[in-house]
């Protein structure tokens, strides 16, 4: 998973750098370009091509033998994790049993505030402690749930009136992390609820199996 970013990030470059060569030109269209330009385009074309490929197959290769795990399937109800997301919060998290409570879970993951201290007065800043992957995952899993759980973007509105934007998704993604911490440890499905109040349940597709408790 950590490869599979490596080359998500370099994708991404490609691709701005093709929306820069249009830009620099003032065109909407590669058909408009010419000469070096031209060429210039068709070989990030080509690598953009290629890397879109080489994502896809290494995701196909961790399929079989991640899909079937039984926490990758718990992981998957839980709002805002996808495959990709689960895929990368079981590898990371690795044996949970580490963890003796949620601040160690909340640390490790890079979702509590560090302490800065200067001139007398004490500061929160991000943490740089911890796993990045992990900070990463959560963070766009609070992002896509926000975006798809109406009782989840209500809460998101309500932190917003007294905190600012990165906090406030800060607070959704601890509330996902703890939902995960609870479900891996204790191997039991996702129960519904966000902060007591039940969401729907996500649609029965691929990769998501029939839960055994429904």
């Amino acid at each position: 998973m950590r490869a599979r970013l490596k080359m998500v990030e370099r994708h991404t470059s490609v691709t701005n750098s093709i929306h820069l060569l249009l830009d620099k030109h003032n065109i909407d269209s590669p058909d408009q370009l010419e000469g070096i330009s031209r060429y210039q385009y068709e070989q990030l074309s080509e690598l953009e091509t290629l890397l879109s490929k080489q994502i896809l197959s290494l995701e196909k290769q961790l399929h079989p033998i991640l899909i079937p795990d039984d926490d990758i399937q718990r992981l998957l109800w839980i709002p805002g994790i996808g495959k990709l997301n689960a895929f990368t919060i079981l590898l990371e998290v690795d044996d949970i049993k580490r963890f003796e409570d949620i601040k160690h879970f909340f640390s490790y993951c890079r979702l509590s505030p560090a302490a800065q201290n200067s001139g007398g007065k004490s500061r929160q800043r991000c943490s740089k402690d911890g796993n990045r992957y992990l900070k990463l995952t959560f963070s766009n899993a609070a992002i896509h749930a926000i975006m798809y759980y109406p009782v989840i973007r209500n809460y998101y509105h309500s932190l917003l009136r007294r905190k600012n934007k990165p906090v406030a998704r800060t607070i959704i993604a601890k509330e996902i992390a703890e939902i995960t911490l609870n479900v891996l440890k204790l191997k039991n499905d996702f129960n519904d609820k966000f902060k007591g109040h039940f969401i729907p349940r996500k649609s029965l597709q691929w990769p998501r199996v029939v839960s055994p408790s429904y």
